[in-house]
């Protein structure tokens, strides 16, 4: 496991553009680390992980079959598993920089690392369900509000940290995102059906896992 996270900052180190911040892998703290209560700041590389199922949130180059075409977004079974670390960005405009905390109610993008595209939704049904469709879009110079999405902590907490419950509402559709066990037969067999759901539902609460926690930037 170690090993997995020292290539993990190493990538990090020789790919990300952090709004132009230097990153140093030495600098970051994997979640294997002993403190539970690890802060999720921007620019970390996060998993999230659907509570009930414990499955990631996962994407890859595979287009939808139906509704949009874009970029498919699934839930995964698999821990060590590339296609499932997300860069957490801010919503452009703001004044928002590498290492800073995320308060609840915070609207957040979230950047596929490995296709660099961004989760996204709209108002396509999903395949399996008819729900919303979730998907991955745009690029490092692409981005519109359809990749917005608002954190909304569970509990008495203000700051976004690891293990805590959460949930991410659209903020064009109001869907929050959603999981369930309803599975892909075909293309990604074995995978569930990521999509989002306007009602609060169990099934829509998700937890930050694995990953590269940057840490908090100073106050000056």
């Amino acid at each position: 496991m170690a090993l997995a996270f020292l290539g993990l900052s190493i990538f990090l180190f020789l790919n990300l553009d952090l709004d132009g911040a230097s990153f140093s892998p030495a600098s970051a703290s994997s979640s294997s680390a002993s403190d539970s209560a690890l802060e999720i700041t921007y620019g970390s590389v996060i998993k999230l992980m659907h509570e009930r199922t414990k499955y990631r949130l996962h994407s890859h180059d595979v287009p939808y079959g139906s509704g949009s075409g874009q970029q498919s977004v699934t839930g995964f079974p698999n821990v060590d598993d590339a296609n499932s670390y997300w860069i957490v960005r801010p919503q452009p405009g703001t004044n928002a920089k590498q290492g800073d905390t995320i308060k609840s109610g915070t609207i957040v993008r979230l950047q596929h690392m490995k296709t660099r595209k961004w989760l996204h939704s709209h108002l396509h049904a999903s395949p399996i369900s008819g729900n919303l469709e979730v998907s991955c879009f745009g690029g490092e110079n692409e981005s519109d509000t359809g990749d917005y999405w608002r954190l909304l902590i569970e509990g008495s907490g203000k700051t976004w940290k690891q293990d805590q419950r959460i949930r991410l509402q659209h903020v064009d559709t109001q869907g929050y995102l959603h999981s369930h066990d309803k599975k892909y037969q075909r293309i990604a067999g074995g995978q569930q059906e990521v999509c989002g759901v306007r009602e609060k539902r169990a099934d829509n609460v998700w937890l930050t896992a694995e990953g590269v926690y940057l840490p908090i930037t100073a106050s000056k």
